[in-house]
């Protein structure tokens, strides 16, 4: 069957998710500006699709532009020129939906990934942090599915007012219960943005490289650190009572690692003032700030090796469009699910493997091991479970192209290979399973991991790695298409089955790379109280 190639990415926007997120793990915390955003721009997104005057008026019914041949004349009228039946958008209306559009990714990308560093902020132990990180993404997949089943349902049959309009309500009652939940949060607002710590350390070092390192810790800066310390959270109990974190007030020591790096914090001449303080912020950093950037340098490795997570769901998730297109989708007589329809299964999988997890998989195995499966355990889990569904996908699309030739179906246009597009969803399972042990892992480790002044900003890098992933996805796909013959226009005559047997090799090349990093790193011990 013929068609051409997509990238539909299915789960959240690259496009917004990349300067977004971004933009959150630069500021590193929820603002109210994200709410308003996602919040503002659903108002005027919502009024094009009632308002006649932000939109172009409804198509005009066809008609032949040629005259009917009659038994009276010996050949008809020469057709009329033809003339599109629809209205083009004005300048004006483009502005107001290009607006909305951009307004809404803007609080989706600000808000999506810094509410669960928001909400983890809340929670003294690691253990609370880790069920809810768990049941935001629950919560996550549950209303990615409501949104492409009931949602998109309504636009298609009822009407796009009605789905703009619930989606407009659902978020005025979620502003209106942050607003009176507000002063109950525990929210330490950041003193400037976290990142340029990182930028005055390595500006330090490198305009004192030619300074030798001091064996002596007395020569390194460190008089901010308890400072620093007094200024973390008030944090919430299991109990929910406010309870502040315990920290050590000694100075930070500097360590051997990336050595250079300390000659940021090492004292020269006219670096302090006569009080003490910092007189040039861009020459003398705290040993602690020295530090931070040292622990971030240590996640790098980790957090590139989760990268490619993201491939295989972009690339699946076009892909799987087409091979649905020419398979049988029918649910009994009356009903066909949509091919682009058959991502949800993986948000489906993904609720239900959260839920499972959370409430019987784990407890159970603190029974038996006495100790739950660790965060790299379940990141780990996550890679494999990934590649098992890039294996049945390439399974399932080897047994399509089978039956394809068997039946005779490869070069007949718009004909359906007798095989249930149900086959489908196993893969799709198995990525979102996946994705259930995973990400909320992943997200626990970088909030437990990351430096202070950078938890806010853990939970945002996740947006960052699912928009590498996905633009990856999109280039490979091309890269595919154009280097070999697996990907034509005609996916009978393929083999979209190396696609995912290709990416199956790469997961389990990336697995090895996470497993060597996850050995040789070195977690901070945890915070009892």
């Amino acid at each position: 069957m013929g068609g051409e190639l997509t990238h539909d990415e299915g789960e959240g926007d690259p496009p917004t998710l990349f300067p977004a997120g971004l933009r959150a793990a630069i500021t590193g915390r929820l603002e109210d500006k994200r709410v308003r955003a996602r919040f503002g721009g659903l108002i005027p997104l919502t009024l094009t699709s009632i308002l006649p005057s932000l939109r172009p008026s409804p198509c005009a019914p066809t008609s032949s532009p040629c005259e009917t041949p009659s038994a009276e004349t010996l050949r008809p009228s020469p057709c009329a020129p033809t003339s599109s039946p629809c209205e083009t958008p004005s300048a004006f209306q483009y502005t107001v939906l290009y607006i909305s559009l951009a307004l809404v990714g803007v609080g989706i990308g600000g808000t999506r990934f810094t509410t669960v560093a928001f909400g983890a902020n809340q929670f003294a132990d690691e253990a609370s942090r880790e069920v809810f990180v768990n049941w935001f993404f629950f919560s996550l997949y549950a209303v990615n599915l409501l949104a492409s089943t009931v949602i998109v349902y309504l636009q298609d049959n009822v009407g796009w007012a009605w789905g703009y309009g619930i989606c407009l309500v659902a978020n005025i009652i979620s502003v209106f219960t942050f607003i009176i939940g507000k002063w109950h949060y525990q929210d330490v607002r950041p003193q400037g943005s976290p990142f340029t710590g990182i930028a005055r350390v390595l500006a330090a070092a490198i305009r004192k490289r030619r300074v030798a390192l001091s064996p002596s810790f007395d020569d390194y800066f460190s008089q901010d650190d308890s400072e620093m310390a007094k200024k973390e959270p008030c944090l919430l109990t299991p109990k929910f009572k406010l309870r502040p974190l315990s920290f050590s007030l000694s100075a930070t020591r500097s360590t051997n690692f990336v050595q250079f790096l300390n000659k940021a914090a090492l004292v020269v001449e006219g670096d302090t003032h006569s009080s003490g303080s910092i007189a040039k912020p861009w020459r003398l950093c705290t040993t602690q700030q020295v530090e931070d950037l040292k622990t971030l340098i240590k996640i790098l490795p980790l957090w590139s090796s989760n990268i490619y997570l993201g491939l295989p769901i972009g690339v699946q998730g076009s892909l799987a469009i087409l091979e649905a297109l020419t398979m049988d989708r029918r649910l009994g007589s009356h009903f066909s699910i949509p091919a682009s329809s058959f991502f949800v299964f993986l948000f489906l999988a993904g609720a239900i493997s959260i839920a499972l997890l959370d409430r019987v998989v784990y407890p159970i195995l603190h029974k038996l091991l006495g100790r739950s499966p660790t965060l790299f355990q379940r990141i780990g889990a996550g890679h494999l479970a990934s590649i098992m569904g890039m294996v049945a996908a390439a399974l399932v699309e080897a047994r399509r192209l089978s039956i394809a030739h068997s039946h005779g179906t490869m070069d007949q246009l718009n004909a359906t290979v007798p095989m249930s597009a149900l086959w489908l969803v196993a893969p799709f399972a198995l990525v979102g399973a996946g994705e259930a042990c995973q990400l909320p892992a992943q997200v626990s480790f970088y909030f437990e991991e990351f430096p202070a002044s950078l938890k806010g900003s853990a939970a945002a890098m996740m947006a960052v790695i699912i928009a590498i992933g996905f633009y990856l996805s999109a280039a490979v796909v091309t890269i595919v298409k154009i280097s070999t013959s697996w990907l034509p226009n005609d996916i009978n005559n393929g083999r979209i089955d190396n696609v995912f047997w290709m990416l199956a090799v790469l997961g389990a090349f990336n697995f090895c790379y996470f497993v060597i990093c996850a050995k040789l790193y070195k977690r901070k011990p945890s915070i009892k109280h």
